[in-house]
């Protein structure tokens, strides 16, 4: 397991590109998802996707606070509710930025293995896998910004 560095929008365009679904389920990909579990708890973020680390693959990893949720291939099957919030990225660090995103979400997905996942997610863990999907199609959350916010979280750190 390592830590990879994790691409700054801005800096790398492949951060605006969709990624491909995973078609080998293998040691490599079992590799990618230890290192981006490693690479999202050693920033101290609550998720991150493969192409942040520069591979077009689509896979997440994501952790808000319940233990760790891999996701293979996701889509987003339903979503319900509305809410605006907060969010940063690590791929856009120091930046935070309201998006309106939906309250509850279903994914469904593949394991590190390949079989079939159902993922429910509300509030937080709903965001959160919207935020990430999002990565995987090469957008970033500014994309849908409301309002930045970060001045407001720069003053609440003082």
């Amino acid at each position: 397991m390592a830590i990879r560095k994790i691409l700054i929008f801005g800096e790398d365009d492949i951060l605006r590109k969709h990624s491909r679904p995973v078609e080998k389920f293998d040691k490599r990909l079992g590799m990618l998802l230890d290192d981006m579990a490693d690479t999202m708890y050693h920033a101290d973020g609550a998720g991150l996707a493969a192409v942040q680390v520069g591979v077009l693959k689509r896979c997440v990893v994501i952790d808000v606070g319940d233990g760790l949720i891999e996701l293979v291939n996701p889509v987003i099957v339903e979503s319900s509710g509305a809410a605006v919030n907060p969010e940063g990225c690590l791929s856009i660090p120091g930046r935070r930025c309201t998006v309106e995103r939906p309250t509850h979400v279903v994914v469904r997905a593949q394991d590190r293995k390949g079989r079939a996942i159902e993922l429910t997610g509300d509030e937080f863990l709903a965001m959160a896998v919207c935020h990430e999907l999002d990565h995987l199609d090469g957008i970033v959350y500014t994309d849908k910004m409301i309002e930045d916010v970060t001045d407001q979280f720069d003053q609440e750190k003082k």
